[in-house]
């Protein structure tokens, strides 16, 4: 059994990832989708956590064997960065969405130093538009940003340009096409469900996956 496979089945049987076709959900902003994610439900179920853990410190061994520290990004990356930097034997800090208004103002926590080699744990990539601004600020700051690894990520278009604009790469446990082939197989979703959700993988603005 595959990583992905076994992560696709995890994601499922604790529903951190939820299909919803007939009533799908509606995302901040507006966009009506067959599928939720919410990953923070993996902290409360230990065999899951040990799993998405392993496997989160398995890729940085694999795919940046030279990291020096692991980043979370806020909030939902901050307590997997946390975990799988304690098997790597790693620091670890993260970035918050915006800069604080008090105090020392941070918008990274924790030490990094300049030229340090950095891997962003993220939990969930859609447009990769919050990761990227992680990654960003880490690089602002002075950090080697060696890539990314997230728990999950739905393939979009727009997420895959917009990576390959900033010239970083992201190595997820998990994607949407492995995930709906395991929903079908375990009957969790139909044949015409699977087509519906890579028809909105495909453009989340076109509402015609609906009908």
């Amino acid at each position: 059994m595959t990583s992905k496979i076994e992560t696709a089945r995890a994601l499922l049987r604790i529903k951190a990832v939820f299909l919803r076709p007939e009533e799908p959900f509606t995302w901040a902003s507006g966009i009506k989708s067959p599928i939720y994610c919410d990953n923070r439900l993996i902290l409360s179920y230990p065999e899951e956590r040990n799993l998405i853990e392993n496997l989160l410190a398995e890729k940085v061994r694999n795919f940046y064997p030279q990291a020096e520290i692991i980043m979370g990004t806020a909030t939902a990356g901050i307590a997997h960065a946390a975990l799988a930097a304690e098997r790597l034997n790693l620091p670890m800090g993260y970035v918050r969405g915006s800069a604080k208004d008090h105090g020392r103002k941070n918008q990274i926590e924790g030490k990094i130093n300049d030229g340090q080699k950095a891997v962003v744990i993220e939990d969930l990539i859609s447009t990769a538009e919050s990761v990227l601004e992680c990654v960003r600020t880490l690089r602002e700051a002075g950090a080697d940003v060696l890539g990314i690894v997230s728990i999950f990520t739905y393939g979009m278009k727009k997420g895959l340009q917009n990576l390959e604009a900033e010239k970083i790469q992201n190595h997820s446990l998990c994607d949407l096409d492995t995930l709906v082939k395991v929903a079908v197989d375990e009957k969790y979703i139909n044949h015409d469900d699977e087509k519906r959700l890579l028809k909105f993988r495909d453009n989340p603005s076109d509402e015609s996956w609906l009908q």
